[in-house]
């Protein structure tokens, strides 16, 4: 033990100081523009906390150091080597090892408490029961998204009964701890339970609603927090863990509105193509009409204003910084260019523009999904870069869809659309798309980068 300890007084203010800075670093989060302050704040917070809750206790340093620096070599490789691609994966397994470390702690504090108060039992089972269902469905997301396992729905026969048991009998085993505090074989078993529990909620989940699963595990890691927070009596951590709890349950229903699911449809339900939904050759069959870099370069010379609206295949083909250069060019043409954004393009929420931000594609220029939706028929050209389901008009017009009321895009409305996609393969939703047998839909086959870098070489000659 240290012999260096602070008064609770300034342990306290340093907690009041930090809390403030987690709620300006949240705010700061919820535009692009003050992202990254945000970020920074929010980091400040929580070196202060950190550093407050150290002085506090009279600790021994030397495994803390160690620790701190293994960790901090593990983030910094992560997230200099992460490709953008890879950034949803990496969310998910954070959001995991947050639902891991607040099972360990609380355990741990439970474990040697001499005589612990039934307030620190029943958060002690609460934060045994979420962590563990955070740390295994988000190891189970990230096997999804990194294509370790199939992202399609992954079942058994009675499986909600199954899980309607497992969590029956995990809320049974925090009613033992209660009752017995001294059982503390009863935490373990809340954890095995809930950890198996962890896996099969999030199994049967399609890859089309990682977004929201993402956004909601996040929410379970901030309220494992908070229990735990509970068990050490520590303050400042109920605080941050209920500010992470609630802004992942806000952005959660933010992403259910945009997708037009209910979170039961998401956690319960799947998404796939109905049975008797049309097929691929119904829709396409003589219809698609192919195009290359020249004929769209041709394009540009009568636009005065071009929507650029990006999707997984752009983070995929790492293709922003062309999408950049492509604009510059534009722009210095006289001609508006602009990114319509939709809510769940990618595979997390705030994807695009995260994607975007990294080639520097100007704040202003990026328009939320119901402002271009308003002024889409203005649009000259609409050019599509990877994104599928987000722009399928089957939303709008077949009930029968899988995907019917999700709100989408209206690039059919556009006066001309492009659609640059390697293939008229499906996406996540596994159902195909008429945008591209439209009579203004021009398709424009290819590798992202490769077929926009052949784009900017065709609008350099042009």
């Amino acid at each position: 033990m240290s012999d260096f300890l602070i008064d609770a007084g300034w342990v306290n203010l340093a907690y009041v100081v930090a809390s403030i800075l987690f709620i300006v670093g949240l705010k700061g989060l919820t535009h692009p523009r003050t992202a990254v302050r945000g970020n920074l704040t929010s980091a400040l917070g929580m070196l202060l906390a950190v550093v407050a809750t150290l002085l506090a206790n009279g600790l021994d340093f030397q495994w803390i150091i160690v620790g701190a620096l293994l960790g901090g070599v593990i983030g910094l490789v992560a997230a200099t080597r992460v490709q953008m691609t890879q950034m949803p994966e990496m969310v998910a397994i954070f959001n995991g090892f947050g639902g891991g470390a607040s099972v360990l702690v609380a355990g741990a504090a439970f474990t040697i408490a001499a005589a612990p108060t039934a307030q620190m039992t029943i958060a002690t089972g609460i934060s045994g029961l979420i962590g563990a269902v955070t740390f295994t469905g988000s190891f189970i997301a990230f096997s999804k998204l990194a294509g370790i396992m199939p992202s399609g729905n992954i079942a058994f026969p009675g499986q909600k009964i199954f899980n309607a048991l497992m969590g029956l009998g995990a809320l049974a085993c925090v009613a033992w701890l209660t009752v017995d505090p001294s059982a503390v074989m009863a935490y373990w078993i809340i954890v095995a339970i809930a950890a198996v529990l962890g896996m099969t909620l999030t199994l049967p989940i399609g890859g089309a609603d990682m977004p929201v699963v993402i956004s909601l595990l996040n929410s379970y890691s901030g309220l494992a927090a908070a229990a735990t927070g509970f068990v050490l009596m520590n303050n400042v951590l109920i605080i941050a863990g209920s500010l992470v709890g609630a802004s992942g349950i806000i952005l959660t229903r933010i992403m259910c509105v945009a997708m037009n699911r209910s979170l039961g449809h998401v956690l319960f339900g799947t998404l796939g193509p109905s049975a008797d939904g049309p097929s691929a050759d119904d829709v396409y069959g003589g219809k698609v009409k192919a195009t290359g870099p020249e004929e769209v370069a041709m394009l540009f010379d009568s636009a005065q204003r071009v929507l650029v609206v990006p999707g997984y295949g752009l983070a995929v083909a790492q293709a922003q910084h062309v999408v950049k250069n492509m604009a510059g060019i534009l722009e210095s043409r006289g001609l508006t260019v602009e990114y319509g954004i939709h809510p769940v393009a990618g595979r997390m929420p705030g994807h695009m523009n995260v994607l975007l931000a990294e080639a520097d594609v100007p704040y202003e220029q990026l328009l939320e999904m119901d402002q271009i939706n308003q002024e889409i028929e203005q649009v000259d050209v609409c050019l599509v870069v990877g994104a599928n389901d987000v722009v399928n008009p089957v939303a709008r017009t077949d009930p029968q869809s899988p995907i019917a009321g999700m709100p989408i895009i209206d690039v059919d409305k556009a006066r001309t659309v492009v659609v640059v996609k390697r293939s008229l393969s499906p996406g996540f939703a596994g159902i195909p798309n008429p945008l591209f047998a439209a009579d203004n839909c021009l398709m424009m086959f290819g590798d992202g980068k490769k077929a926009l870098q052949e784009l900017v070489e065709a609008l350099k000659e042009n």
